[in-house]
């Protein structure tokens, strides 16, 4: 009556336990993974025709979607020189402002 064993003999091996284990920690590794992968995929920008004339910037931010289009050429128009910007050594931006406000374009 040996084909009525309900234990093999290969059974009472203790490493298939410890296999099984290591199955259970790959796949949650991999759900992990991919719950990442999608919530970073939710705030995104990206370049589409990049160097062409109508070059597009689309930026994905909480569900919605904004496109930047580009005209074609240099952008020129009045302004104002509104301060200056270095960057440190360390590489952080300081930006000084003009000390004159008069609304003049140089």
């Amino acid at each position: 009556m040996k084909h009525l064993s309900i234990l093999g003999d290969d059974d009472d091996d203790p490493m298939l336990s410890a296999v099984n284990l290591v199955d259970v920690f790959l796949v949650l590794v991999v759900a992990l993974l991919a719950a990442i992968g999608a919530s970073s995929a939710s705030d995104a920008s990206a370049v589409r025709r990049a160097g062409q004339p109508d070059m597009e910037l689309v930026v994905r931010e909480h569900g919605r979607e904004v496109r930047f289009k580009g005209a074609g050429g240099a952008s020129a128009g009045d302004g104002v020189r509104a301060g200056v910007a270095y960057r440190l050594a360390d590489g952080s931006v300081v930006y000084v402002p003009e000390p004159e406000a008069s609304g003049t374009a140089r």
